[in-house]
C-alpha cells in the first residue's frame, strides 16, 4: 500500500506496510523538502514514542536525513509530542520529525512531519512532502547503505527547555502548593511521568497508572483518553478521594479528564471550560478557533464576551495557520487537543491538564462545579461520539446514502443547514449538530452529536447509522 498522510502524518501497521524501508523514503522526502524550501541549513530534529522500534525508526530518520548533509538532532530519550513542537521553534530547526501513532492501537506505528513553527504540516506542505515520496516508491525507494554514521548524529535533551516554556504559560509554583491531589494515566505513552515531575515538590501529591514504557499497551485497545478507556483512572480518582484524574494520549498531545465523582469530562466540556478560563478567569480578548466537531457552547461564549469565532474543518492543520494568522487566544478540537496563545500551534495535553488544575486553584472549585458553572453560563449541552467499523468496499456507498437522503429533521429538531467540506454536519435548532464523516487515520466512520439532553444526543447517534448503514 502506498504511502499516505491522513488527517495528521502517516500511520500504518508494523512490519506490513510500516517498515523500514518506507519510512527511510519518508526521510528521503523529507530532506528533500528541507532543501526546497531553503530550511536545509537549520535542521532537522526528531523524536519518538514509547511504541515497540520507535527509537530504531528515528534513527533511521537521522540517518538517511545526515546522509544528505543536513544536520540532525534526534532527542536523547522518548518525548511527548508537543515537546518536539517547542523544540523544533526554540532551536530555530527547519523541521521536525515526530515517530509515533498518536492514539492508534499497539500495532501501528507513524509519522508525523512538523515544519518550522512545530505545528501540524498543512494540506501544501503534505502534498510537496508526497510528491517526492511517490517518485522514491516509483523508483525503488532508497539504499540502505546511503546513510550516515549513527556516531555522527547529536542527541539532545529538549525537557529542560519545555519545562521552563511551559513555567511561562501556568504558575507552576502555585500548583505544586495548592495541596490537591492528582491522579494521571498516560497510557504508557510519551508523557509518562510528566506530571509527578511538573507538580510534586509541594503538598500537591500525584499518583501515576501506567506510568511505564510497555509497547502493547495492556488493557487498553487504543491509547486514546476518552470515557471507555479511562475506568482504571476512574477507579483511581474515587478510590484515593484525588480531586481530578487527568489521561494523555500515546504522543501527550491530548488530555482526557475525570472530575472527583469519577465522571468524565467530556471534550466538549473541557475546550469550553478552557476557553471559559482564558475569558473569565484570566480576563482575556481574543478571537477562538475551533474544529467543526467542537461544541457551540464556544459560541455562546464568544458572544458572551464579544470576541469572534472561527470554525475549521478536522485537523490541527487547519487550525493551527489560523491560530497564528488571528493571534488568536485559543484553539482546539473534539478529539480533546487544544493550545493556547504564547504557545506553539499544536496540542499540547499536558499543558492543557495543567491550565485545568490552574483553573481549580484560581476559582477554588472542584472539577464538577467547574462543569456546573460552565452550564449556568451556557446551558445544558450534551455530547457523544460513536466509531462505527465498515467494509472497505462499502464507503462509497455509505457517502451516497447520506448525500441522498437530505433530511429536514432529526430527533425532533429542524436541519437549518449543512456542510459537505469535512463529512456532512447537520445543524439543528437551537445551535445543536450532528455530523457523519470518515477518520483521517482509521477505517471507521465516525459519527457526532451534541444536544440539549443525553436522550436527545443518543437519538441522534442512531438516526446518523440509519443515515449511513439503512
Amino acid at each position: 500500500m502506498p504511502i499516505k498522510f491522513g488527517t495528521d502524518g502517516w500511520r500504518a501497521l508494523m512490519a506490513e506496510d510500516f517498515t523500514f524501508d518506507n519510512v527511510r523514503i519518508c526521510a528521503r522526502a523529507t530532506a528533500e523538502l528541507l532543501r526546497e524550501t531553503g530550511m536545509a541549513e537549520r535542521g532537522l530534529l526528531v523524536g519518538y514514542d514509547t511504541r515497540f522500534g520507535s527509537e530504531r525508526f528515528a534513527l533511521a530518520v537521522a540517518e538517511v536525513v545526515a546522509s544528505n548533509g543536513i544536520p540532525v538532532s534526534v532527542t536523547r530519550g522518548h518525548v511527548p509530542t508537543p515537546m518536539l513542537s517547542h523544540g523544533v521553534v526554540d532551536r530555530r530547526a527547519g523541521g521536525g520529525v515526530v515517530i509515533t501513532a498518536s492514539h492508534n492501537p499497539a500495532a501501528y506505528n507513524g509519522y508525523k512531519y512538523k515544519p518550522s513553527n512545530g505545528g501540524s504540516a498543512p494540506d501544501e506542505t503534505v502534498a510537496a512532502l508526497e510528491v517526492h515520496i511517490r517518485r522514491l516508491e516509483a523508483s525503488g525507494g532508497v539504499a540502505r547503505g546511503a546513510t550516515a554514521n549513527a556516531a555522527a548524529i547529536e542527541r539532545v535533551d529538549l525537557a529542560p527547555n519545555y519545562l521552563a516554556h511551559i513555567g511561562t504559560l501556568v504558575d507552576l509554583d502555585s500548583l505544586r502548593s495548592a495541596g490537591l491531589k492528582v491522579a494521571v494515566d498516560p497510557m504508557y505513552g510519551a508523557g509518562l511521568g510528566m506530571f509527578p515531575r511538573i507538580l510534586t515538590g509541594g503538598s500537591t501529591s500525584v499518583a501515576e497508572i501506567h506510568g511505564e514504557v510497555n509497547p502493547n499497551f495492556p488493557e487498553i485497545d487504543h491509547p486514546e483518553p476518552l470515557r471507555q478507556h479511562l475506568n482504571q483512572l476512574r477507579a483511581l480518582v474515587t478510590g484515593s478521594g484525588a480531586d481530578i484524574g487527568i489521561a494523555n494520549d500515546g504522543d501527550a498531545d491530548r488530555v482526557g479528564l475525570i472530575d472527583e465523582k469519577g465522571r468524565f469530562v467530556t471534550t466538549l466540556e473541557t475546550f469550553s471550560l478552557l476557553c471559559l478560563y482564558q475569558l473569565e478567569v484570566l480576563g482575556r480578548r481574543g478571537p477562538l478557533i475551533r474544529s467543526l466537531t467542537q461544541s457551540v457552547m464556544v459560541d455562546k461564549l464568544a458572544a458572551k464576551y464579544d470576541v469572534p469565532v472561527t470554525e475549521t474543518k478536522v485537523g490541527f492543520k487547519h487550525i493551527a495557520r489560523l491560530f497564528q494568522s488571528q493571534n488568536a487566544l485559543i484553539a482546539g478540537e473534539e478529539s480533546g487537543g487544544y493550545t493556547v496563545i504564547g504557545h506553539v500551534p499544536e496540542r499540547d495535553g499536558i499543558l492543557c491538564g495543567l491550565l485545568m488544575v490552574d483553573l481549580m486553584v484560581r476559582t477554588g472549585k472542584r472539577l464538577s462545579e467547574l462543569v456546573d458553572w460552565l452550564t449556568d453560563t451556557v446551558g445544558p449541552h450534551y455530547f457523544n461520539r460513536v466509531d462505527l467499523s465498515f467494509p472497505p468496499e462499502q464507503r462509497e456507498a455509505i457517502v451516497a446514502r447520506v448525500q441522498a437522503a437530505n433530511p429536514t429533521e432529526l430527533a425532533g429538531l429542524r436541519v437549518e443547514g449543512t456542510r459537505t467540506d469535512d463529512g456532512y454536519k447537520f445543524n439543528l435548532a437551537g445551535g445543536y449538530w450532528m455530523l457523519v464523516r470518515f477518520s483521517g487515520t482509521e477505517p471507521l466512520l465516525r459519527t457526532y452529536a451534541e444536544a440539549d439532553s443525553p436522550d436527545r444526543v443518543k437519538q441522534l447517534l442512531e438516526e446518523a447509522h440509519q443515515l449511513a448503514f439503512a
